[in-house]
Formats: structure tokens, sequence, C-alpha cells
């Protein structure tokens, strides 16, 4: 499965402008996150993509995109890690980022290597971004849930291999909620309702400016 950036957006909470910028590196410093499926026309972005994604929305939130480009440069440049951006609890606070475990941190802005105790965040968690609230990613709605290993990763009515994009067309089209069964069998009325919502959240994203500049 791979992810248009409307749909990578919604999940990550990112805007697409967010998203084309962070495709490009300035300087010496390099992008933020490169899709690691395609990162030229068509853009198509991984699950591990959204993960991260999600992770450098929670970091925008308090740390500035120079911090941010400057604490993966010392993960990448300074500690050499080269694993994809979703492998690692980055988490801001104060005025720095750190790198995660466990047990501790490795501060990335202002001295790397200093070790200090910092609150873990889920990054796969909900959240709020400027009053909008971003959805658990692997369940964004009560009846649609996202596992890399069903359909590899698209959204689908929980506990089915039905894309919840499918059961949204459907509603679309005039047929009932509780007729939804009749072509997919299984399929309750508020489950086919929240695969609409959902799918209603996602073409939210959909700014046609937007789309054309995150495809540049």
């Amino acid at each position: 499965m791979s992810y248009e950036p409307k749909l990578a957006a919604a999940l990550s909470g990112a805007t697409l402008r967010q998203l084309s910028h962070w495709r490009r590196g300035i300087g010496e410093r390099g992008a933020v996150l490169v899709p690691e499926l395609s990162a030229s026309r068509p853009i198509l972005y991984s699950f591990r993509d959204v993960v991260a994604l999600r992770t450098c929305v929670r970091l925008r939130q308090e740390a500035s995109l120079q911090r941010i480009r400057r604490a993966l440069n010392t993960l990448r440049e300074g500690l050499d890690e080269r694993e994809h951006l979703s492998a690692y609890r980055l988490v801001a606070g104060g005025d720095t980022i750190y790198l995660a475990d466990p047990d501790h941190a490795v501060d990335l802005v202002r001295s790397k290597g200093n070790l200090v105790i910092v609150e873990m965040v889920d990054v796969l968690a909900p959240f709020y971004r400027g009053g909008r609230r971003i959805p658990d990613l692997l369940e964004p709605r009560p009846h649609v849930s996202i596992d890399p290993a069903v359909r590899g990763g698209e959204p689908v009515v929980g506990g089915t291999r039905i894309p919840a994009s499918e059961v949204a067309a459907l509603l679309r089209d005039g047929v009932q909620p509780a007729q939804i069964s009749d072509y997919y069998p299984g399929v309750t009325p508020e489950a086919a309702l929240d695969a609409a919502d959902f799918v209603d959240y996602v073409d939210s994203y959909a700014d046609d400016a937007e789309i054309r500049q995150a495809a540049s």
C-alpha cells in the first residue's frame, strides 16, 4: 500500500505544503523526510513514512523547523543513525530535541551525548494540531483500522479486508448504511458511517492548490 500526499497528510496531521517543504533540503541540511516509495510524481509515502511524519508534526508543535533539521542532522551525521526516521523516538523538550530510549534520552541539538530523562510520547496515539484532532494511526475511527499486514496498510473496515474508501463510495452513491451489508456482508451500518466519516476527513485535506504544490 502506498499513500498519496492527501492521505499521508490526513493520517499524519501535516499539511500538504509541509509535506512538500519537508521533502527538500536547505543548504547543507538534508530533507526532513523523503518518501521512500517515490519522491517524484506521483509522490507516494509508505506506512513508515506516515509514522515518521506524525513524529515531525508533534515536534513542529514545540520546535522550529530549523531546530528539527539540526536534530536530524545530528542523528544522521553525528550519531551515524541511518535507519528510517520511524525507527526513532524523537521528543521535543525545552529548547532542544531528544533521541529517546525507554530509560534515557540523547540531546540532539545543544550537546549530543548529554543523557537526560524525558517524557515518552506515543506518536501513534491521537493528538490535536491547530484545533483539529489527528486520529489514532492504527484505528482512525472506531470501525476503521490500518495495519501494514492487511492490504499493505490501506484503511479498511475493522476486522475485514474491505477498503473504507469502497464503503464510503457506496454511501456517496446513495446506498443507505443499513444496505451496505447487501454488498459487503458483515459491515454494519455503524461501520459504514465510520468509513464514510473517515473518508470525508481525508478529503478535507484536498485543497487543489496544496495538492499541486505537494506533487511538485
